[in-house]
């Protein structure tokens, strides 16, 4: 892909790597990058070739800062709408895409950039990356989802304390409260990110896909609703092979190799 392209694509031993390329504009999300990003994830999606996607930003200092203010300013409220609900389309994608989703957030994470980073499966920063919602500051509102996302990653009293005041955090505090899972040097970022894939790659796609949908879907369930799931799941995947070569191997105290099926 062309490195002028506003998302850059590449993918590396099962790993597709999309990089928000606007550096000059701290990775701002504009129209182009939003549909552009939303074209590569429906690929990613029914390319059997990937089973992971690592979303990171190009430059040292911004993940992304967030929705494109100077457009947003001059556009219509009709277009800020569909602006939004683009947006909206390609966190919904990410979160349900069906394949392992790593945030690597080489920088500032605002805005609509860290509602990108929250629709992901994990999250991993370097040490001096900042991460806030500033919407309210502008008069505006997370709109892109991360209301909703934002609350059952870490509360609703700390969302809401993130959300009304507008304020950053730095990656100790995000460590802190569960918005990152991993803490990374600048020049161990993308290792690290790396070795979080490939240690869920190596497990059973099948186990690691229905877990991830029973975790996703529980969330919008009653306990009890959820843990049936979780129990049905538990059957659904004891009809796999993988199911049969994970516990023969633990019995047998060797390391399971899996099929996929």
């Amino acid at each position: 892909m062309q490195a002028s392209q506003p998302v850059l694509y590449e993918e590396n031993d099962g790993v597709a790597i999309l990089t928000l390329n606007r550096p000059q504009a701290l990775n701002a999300l504009d129209l182009p990058t939003l549909q552009l990003l939303s074209e590569l994830l429906d690929m990613i999606s029914i390319q059997t070739s990937v089973g992971a996607v690592i979303l990171t930003g190009a430059g040292a200092n911004a993940f992304s800062a967030g929705a494109d203010i100077k457009y947003l300013n001059q556009a219509t409220p009709l277009e800020v709408r569909e602006f939004a609900r683009l947006a909206v389309r390609v966190t919904n994608r990410i979160e349900t895409l069906g394949k392992v989703v790593v945030a690597a957030l080489n920088g500032y994470a605002y805005g609509g950039g860290l509602e990108l980073a929250e629709a992901c499966m994990i999250r991993i920063a370097v040490r001096h990356a900042k991460l806030g919602h500033p919407e309210v500051r502008i008069g505006a509102v997370a709109g892109f989802g991360g209301t909703t996302r934002l609350a059952r990653l870490i509360g609703k009293g700390r969302a809401a304390e993130m959300l009304l005041r507008g304020r950053a955090i730095d990656t100790e505090e995000a460590s802190r409260i569960g918005l990152v899972q991993e803490v990374s040097d600048p020049d161990q970022l993308m290792n690290t990110a790396y070795a979080i894939v490939r240690d869920i790659l190596d497990q059973s796609s099948t186990a690691v896909r229905l877990t991830w949908e029973a975790l996703h879907r529980g969330l919008n369930m009653s306990l009890e609703e959820s843990s049936a799931l979780g129990a049905d799941f538990f059957g659904l995947v004891a009809t796999t092979e993988d199911f049969r070569i994970g516990t023969r191997a633990f019995v047998e105290k060797t390391q399971p190799v899996y099929i996929g099926r």
